[in-house]
């Protein structure tokens, strides 16, 4: 269980503002992605496709790092840590609910025989302007 987000970070998470996701690398170096994000309840969800380098990095350590910015306001932003775990996104729909919320329509074709995933990160740390 994690903790619960404020109302800011809620405000921040269900805004059309991009989250940058921060993995490790086998070799402990970061590696970031910029990426949609939703929320359900204080969970953090985002899309990928197996065998992306985020992919690999979150079976090798499920530790991520979290930032989003308000678009709106850029002095408004929140860093969200904690732990993934992945799961198949059944049917693509988170990968065409953040296509709604970001582009408006249904999310484009995948190349054939991609695998889509969830990942989800329940929250164990909070810092920032709006946290």
């Amino acid at each position: 269980m994690g903790l619960t987000l404020s109302e800011a970070t809620r405000y921040l998470l269900d805004g059309r503002n991009y989250a940058v996701l921060a993995t490790v690398h086998p070799d402990g170096s970061p590696h970031t992605a910029v990426m949609w994000i939703a929320r359900d309840g204080d969970d953090l969800l985002f899309s990928t496709v197996e065998g992306r380098r985020k992919h690999r990095n979150l079976l090798h350590d499920p530790r991520v790092s979290v930032t989003v910015i308000d678009s709106a306001d850029p002095d408004s932003y929140v860093e969200l840590r904690g732990r993934a775990t992945i799961t198949p996104d059944v049917d693509r729909a988170l990968d065409n609910a953040l296509s709604h919320k970001y582009d408006g329509q249904d999310a484009a074709e995948d190349v054939p025989g991609a695998v889509r995933l969830v990942i989800r990160v329940v929250v164990d740390k909070v810092a920032g302007y709006a946290a």
